[in-house]
């Protein structure tokens, strides 16, 4: 189930921090650290066939039927790596093989159970569809008919082994069982007719621990040599078998996961109502919308305390390309050009999106320039490194690329933030990108037909109040001032009151 030719990445991309993409791929990932998911995440497509490839799995995987046939074949898999990995760990020989057998008995009954189940499930997509028909012809060759038959075979003549052990003081002899009587049946039988309520059992429980110690070591070395030639047959068996697993069965449990833990993550928002969908995507058109949107990573943190999460609606038409937002503080700004980066880069690797319907753009690369602490032992100043930031993500950025902007040029004054901000909004526009700022400069929202703005608002009776709602207006700053002046305790009533007292 190759999703892309891609090689993956093994380190998180730059601007994951900027848009809590971290936090979210830290919650779908956790509990499965066996599968390295991450890269999974951390790789773009840039295909929109390889983007619907993965949409189609995702899709055929919401089947709940197949879905559960999915979980038992992985946990059955789980099963078999700790049984290897449990053999590994084991000193004696022939413990080790047992071990080993016993894995490759847990691999034969996983593939087959899925082969099977996949012939009972309405598949749609073409991965999955390609899996089904592999694993068919799979389970039918002479390489797996081979190490079935030899796996039941092996396991068969060692259940067949039975000994007897002759202990006397520090003696024990091993020999072969030769349909001896039992002797505590006979006992047991005799005695049955003096038994009067529980008594106590007096019979040697056997060590719960894996390891054997060296007289159950010493013990099965005569037995080896009781049964020769089963246990050559063990010896042959495991040289032969080392390399039991195929590999794209290999992968496919790997790879599968990275779809189950997404749909697995996202099925508690589904519980309370929160919409998902599968956005359509574009490589030309940057008219992108997506309805009833959400922050996934605050969403987390809301549903888990059963707080309520906002939802808004975005959209760009025509030659629109840049939101810019304004509005009051704690209003909801910063999450909403997260969510705008959310769910492109989601959409991005093939996942679902928060939203009941989306359309997006297919980035080529993605870049953030949210503020950051000044750092003491850099030689450059708040500013300087504000702008060098800028230049270096111009001289990477193309017009298939997609830039967050966050609250920039607060260290300076407001006519150089002015200047500065609308050089810089030139060179967006020039290139065409698709484009989120938050600012408090209000004059950017009208800079360009390009230019779109958008506002965090407030409860009307009560500025102080935020809504969290986004909404597209021309910035008018009134909100915002309200706010400030109500929190500084400098509206009229509030002057009034003072002045009296």
């Amino acid at each position: 189930m190759k999703t892309s030719q891609k090689k993956e990445l093994f380190e998180e991309p730059e601007f994951f921090a900027d848009l809590h993409l971290d936090q979210i791929i830290e919650a779908i990932t956790f509990g499965r650290g066996e599968y390295n998911l991450k890269p999974f995440f951390y790789t773009l497509l840039n295909d929109i066939n390889a983007i619907r490839y993965r949409q189609e799995i995702m899709e055929d995987l919401e089947n709940k039927v197949l879905f559960e046939y999915i979980k038992s074949f992985a946990q059955k898999f789980h099963e078999m790596r700790e049984h290897l990995a449990q053999a590994d760990k084991l000193y004696y020989k022939y413990q080790k093989e047992s071990w080993f057998l016993d894995a490759v008995e847990i691999y034969c009954e996983a593939v087959t159970c899925l082969a099977r189940d996949l012939t009972l499930v309405d598949l749609k997509s073409t991965g999955f569809l390609a899996f089904r028909e592999y694993l068919a012809k799979y389970v039918e060759s002479e390489s797996f008919t081979s190490l079935l038959s030899g796996t039941k075979k092996l396991k068969a003549e060692l259940s067949s082994i039975k000994y007897c052990l002759l202990i006397n003081g520090n003696c024990i002899k091993v020999c072969k069982y030769e349909s001896e009587i039992n002797y505590s049946d006979i006992v047991e039988k005799t005695f049955k007719k003096f038994k009067e309520g529980d008594v106590k059992d007096y019979r040697m429980k056997f060590s719960e621990y894996t390891e054997m110690n060296h007289v159950e070591a010493n013990i099965l070395d005569f037995v080896v040599q009781l049964y020769p030639e089963i246990f050559t047959n063990l010896d042959n068996y495991c040289i032969k078998n080392i390399n039991y697993i195929d590999e794209k069965i290999s992968v496919f449990d790997r790879e599968i996961q990275f779809y189950m833990a997404y749909l697995e993550f996202i099925s508690m928002f589904k519980q309370v109502g929160l919409k998902f969908c599968y956005p359509q995507i574009s490589s030309t058109c940057k008219e992108v919308y997506d309805y009833e949107s959400f922050d996934l990573a605050l969403a987390n943190k809301l549903i888990s305390n059963q707080s309520p999460v906002v939802l808004n609606d975005f959209y760009l038409k025509g030659n629109e390309r840049i939101f810019v937002v304004s509005g009051p503080n704690q209003g909801g700004k910063t999450t909403f050009a997260r969510t705008f980066g959310q769910v492109h880069y989601l959409a991005s690797i093939g996942c679902p999106v928060p939203g009941s319907e989306a359309q997006l753009f297919l980035f080529d690369k993605f870049f953030t320039h949210f503020e950051r602490e000044e750092n003491i032992n850099d030689l450059h100043g708040k500013l300087e490194d504000e702008l060098i930031r800028i230049h270096n993500i111009f001289s990477k950025s193309t017009p298939n690329s997609i830039i967050i902007i966050n609250e920039i040029f607060t260290s300076t004054t407001l006519k150089d933030a002015v200047f500065l901000s609308k050089r810089i909004m030139d060179k967006i526009i020039k290139l065409d990108l698709l484009c989120v700022w938050v600012t408090f400069i209000d004059g950017l929202s009208s800079y360009s037909g390009k230019t779109v703005n958008v506002v965090s608002t407030v409860v009307p009776d009560n500025p102080a109040e935020r809504t969290y709602k986004i909404i597209r207006k021309p910035a008018d700053g009134l909100s915002y001032a309200l706010s400030i002046v109500e929190k500084y305790r400098l509206t009229y009533d509030y002057i009034k009151e003072r002045i009296k007292s």
